[in-house]
């Protein structure tokens, strides 16, 4: 789970999420020619436009320019909506749309009519939202890019690939678990036993912010409390990856030839960075690594401009991936 400080604490998994806005009765697939469909430049506040894949994927236009690329931003938690995400579309700027994605049954994707299980799909629903779209490069931040590595079919269909403060495997959890015990927070045991006797989305927002101090570094702990403040908290999706997801995950696939960025804080004490230098096949000439000094598991709140450059990077490679080419040929 992620973001979100995940722990094994006082016995109870803590759990921090955030959320998006409303839904919609209809599901409606657009076309290519919609998907490249110029909008108004803005940051978050373009004119609202939201679609649905037919398993209930929704899409969020919080973006948009005149380049061709679809970015395609999926949050991390679960439960934890792509409200928690918009913050980071306005800092990166990056070139063309910009949609920020729920999973049906997460944040506050929910209730979809012609969806009886929301998460029977799960995470592989994922590669939906890839072809609903054009030019598609996938930013997942924590447990949303794990889920992205959990689907290789997701390979062939993405143009580009972003993951921020995620793991290639479980073994995160160890390192936090410890964390917790070492740095423990007398508010989140109380917050914990209330959630651990009744588990609904108000004791999870109360956990969730009972936890800001594990996700931010010490001097944006207040934007990151105000980030989270804003979230709508989704508990059913937080069971339903302690049941299927998190104790078991490994991804599926790495990246061999499309552009990847992998970013994280140097100081994320949620989901450690330290797992991908022990995995050789993040280490390929099309994968580039970031590390984000003076940031926790939101980079982009504690050092903005260091996440900013990292996509800007990412960009170069997506507009002349020649090098990554020829790269990878000698290798």
């Amino acid at each position: 789970m992620g973001i979100d400080a995940v722990a094994l604490h006082a016995g109870v998994r803590v759990v921090e999420n955030q959320a998006a806005f409303g839904v919609s009765a209809h599901y409606r697939r657009p076309t290519a020619r919609q998907a490249r469909t110029p909008e108004k430049e803005s940051a978050v506040g373009v004119q609202r436009q939201e679609r649905w894949t037919r398993s209930g994927v929704r899409l969020r236009l919080a973006a948009s320019g005149a380049e061709r690329w679809n970015w395609l931003f999926v949050p991390g938690g679960p439960g934890l909506g792509s409200q928690s995400l918009e913050s980071l579309v306005e800092v990166v700027r990056v070139p063309g749309s910009a949609w920020l994605v729920d999973l049906p049954g997460d944040g506050s994707n929910r209730d979809l009519p012609n969806v009886s299980d929301p998460y029977a799909h799960w995470p592989d629903v994922l590669v939906e939202a890839a072809q609903a779209l054009d030019d598609v490069v996938m930013v997942g931040h924590s447990t949303g890019g794990m889920f992205m590595l959990s689907v290789p079919e997701l390979e062939e269909q993405l143009a580009g690939l972003a993951l921020i403060g995620s793991a290639p495997h479980a073994g995160w959890r160890t390192a936090f678990a410890q964390y917790t015990q070492d740095h423990p927070i007398p508010a989140v045991d109380t917050a914990a036993a209330r959630y651990a006797e009744r588990p609904d989305d108000r004791n999870l927002r109360a956990l969730t912010l009972a936890a800001t101090p594990w996700n931010f570094g010490e001097q944006a702990v207040p934007r990151g409390r105000a980030l989270l403040e804003g979230a709508a908290y989704n508990h059913d999706a937080v069971a339903w990856a302690d049941a299927h997801f998190d104790d078991i995950y490994r991804a599926r696939w790495a990246p061999r030839t499309v552009p990847t960025l992998i970013v994280g804080g140097a100081q994320d004490h949620v989901v450690t960075q330290h797992l991908w230098q022990e995995e050789p096949a993040f280490t390929r000439p099309n994968i580039l690594h970031r590390r984000i000094e003076g940031a926790a598991h939101f980079p982009w709140i504690d050092n903005p401009q260091a996440v900013h450059a990292a996509f800007t990077d990412l960009t170069h490679r997506l507009n002349d991936p020649t090098g990554v080419e020829i790269a990878h040929r000698k290798q």
